[in-house]
This record gives structure tokens, C-alpha cells and sequence, in this order.
């Protein structure tokens, strides 16, 4: 299965804040134990790059993408340690031809019908959808979409426990994204448990949507 079939599959994955690299692994074995092997380590931390590459070490199957990367210069630096794919708040043509180029999976953050032509137009069918509550949330979506019958969208910004049932059972939602599963405090605090037990529900929460959609 590939990268984005696995995601797909999935459903579900955190968008994460690291600000001590120590606290990568214990977080990613947290999220296995929760069945949430995939992880978007953003780039707003010096720790960001180091973090990628230890749980890319870890050689567990676990899944890990570099977030808010904005220049060509991050994703080296992101794919140097070990990211799988790469995610960008926005449409940002450079990055995007880079990762192309090099054969790296990319998810463009798009906003408006003219950014996901563009990246349609270089053969991307899975792009990210941001900031998805602040946009316009669903109905902005489901307005858009009928027009990309061939994109499938991953929303991120505002996604929580609350509102990603609603999300995913859109056809054009390929998966959701969010910071609720793996915030800041808890890895501070070591909280690795509650980590786990958030990623647990996330993908329960995943399945009871998926049979909602298909029972109707």
C-alpha cells in the first residue's frame, strides 16, 4: 500500500509542535500504541528537523511528514532526516516542483479553486486544506469541491474531536488533521498516555463516520 493509500486508510493524523527533540519518540511510540502510525511534525521549532529524524530511526512504520515547510531549503532538510512527505501551508510553486522533482509526496495547502488547478495542473490529486474552520468550514467546501471532482482534500485548521466526524463523511475528504491528539503541554508533561488514548478515539472516531457514510 502506499504513502497515500495509507493515509486514506487512516483517516486521521496529528499535526505536532515539538520544541524538545527528546520528546519525539516517546510521542511517536505513543501514537502506535494508539494505532496512529503517522505523525506531521511542523517546522515552527528548531527542533523540528532533529525530531524527524529520530522517529524516522525508529524504523517502526511509523509515518512521518514534515508541516509548515516553506522553502525549498526546509525540505532538504526535512527529507534529509527521514520525512516520508511534506506539507505546506500554502501554494508555494517552488517547493511544490522541488518535491516533485525528487519524487517526494507533497500536500500544498490550497484555499481557493485557482490554487488547486495549479496543483492539479502538475499532477496532485491530494492537497491540503487550510485553514479549513476559518475558511468557511464545510459548506465552503462543498461548494468548491463539485467544481475538483478529481481532488481529494485533507483539512487542517480547526479540526477536532468534535467536528471530524462531519469532515470525513464529505466524499472529497481523503483525511483530517489536527493538533488536538498531540498538543504542546503533553509532551511537557509527559502525558504520552493521554496521547495515546486521543489517537484511540481519533481513529474509533474514523471508523464510526466511515460506517455512517456507507449505511446511508
Amino acid at each position: 500500500m502506499d504513502l497515500l493509500a495509507k493515509l486514506g486508510e487512516l483517516g486521521v493524523f496529528p499535526v505536532v509542535k515539538i520544541n524538545d527533540a527528546n520528546h519525539a519518540i516517546p510521542m511517536a511510540e505513543a501514537l502506535l500504541k494508539g494505532n496512529m502510525p503517522c505523525a506531521e511534525v511542523t517546522f515552527r521549532t528548531k527542533a523540528a528537523e532533529e525530531s524527524i529524524r529520530q522517529i524516522a530511526s525508529m524504523k517502526s512504520g511509523m509515518l512521518v511528514g514534515a508541516g509548515t515547510v516553506l522553502s525549498i531549503s526546509q525540505a532538504e532538510q526535512a527529507v534529509s532526516a527521514g520525512a516520508d512527505f511534506i506539507v505546506s501551508p500554502g501554494f508555494n510553486p517552488m517547493v511544490v516542483d522541488w518535491c516533485l522533482e525528487k519524487n517526494i509526496t507533497v500536500f500544498p495547502g490550497v484555499a481557493t479553486p485557482s490554487e488547486a488547478l495549479q496543483a492539479m495542473n502538475r499532477g496532485l490529486s491530494i492537497l491540503k486544506f487550510f485553514p479549513a474552520e476559518a475558511l468557511g468550514g464545510i459548506p465552503y467546501l462543498e461548494a468548491m469541491s463539485p467544481a475538483l471532482p478529481e481532488i481529494k482534500f485533507i483539512p487542517t485548521g480547526g479540526i477536532s474531536e468534535v467536528n471530524m466526524e462531519a469532515w470525513l463523511k464529505m466524499p472529497c475528504v481523503h483525511a483530517v488533521a489536527g493538533s488536538w491528539i498531540v498538543q504542546p503541554r503533553m509532551l511537557d508533561e509527559g502525558a504520552f498516555e493521554e496521547v495515546t488514548r486521543l489517537a484511540a478515539e481519533a481513529v474509533a472516531n474514523v471508523k464510526i463516520a466511515r460506517y455512517k457514510t456507507e449505511a446511508k
